[in-house]
């Protein structure tokens, strides 16, 4: 069964930081492009990182770079989105996805508030 699990969400307040994690299964994830995405109720997703299968080549969307860093553990097969200085913007439902296969996990909620 192909399956992403998100986790690591959670309230955090102005500038702190969280770490997701996104294990995958089922398919040949280290084969893969994986990336992070979010979305607020209303409003269309937004892809935060992306990293490459060999994680040699990374890009960001403009609204985290700077703060946010995306990697992976092919021996894991797990992706990681370290946020830093997080801001209450930043609040949303965080997905893992591999873009080329359309698979994507089922989220985990972001929320920064003071």
């Amino acid at each position: 069964q192909v399956q992403l699990v998100e986790s690591g969400g959670g309230l955090v307040p102005p500038g702190g930081s969280l770490r997701l994690s996104c294990v995958a299964s089922g398919f040949a994830a280290s084969k893969e492009t994986m990336g992070w995405y979010r979305q607020v109720p209303g409003k269309a997703r937004e892809m935060v990182a992306l990293i490459s299968s060999t994680a040699k080549t990374t890009d960001y969307g403009n609204s985290v770079k700077g703060r946010f860093t995306i990697s992976r553990d092919n021996s894991v097969d797990t992706v990681y989105l370290q946020m830093n200085d997080l801001k209450p913007e930043d609040s949303a439902v965080y997905f893992c996805r591999a873009p080329a296969l359309n698979v994507q996990g089922q989220g985990t909620q972001v929320t920064v508030s003071s």
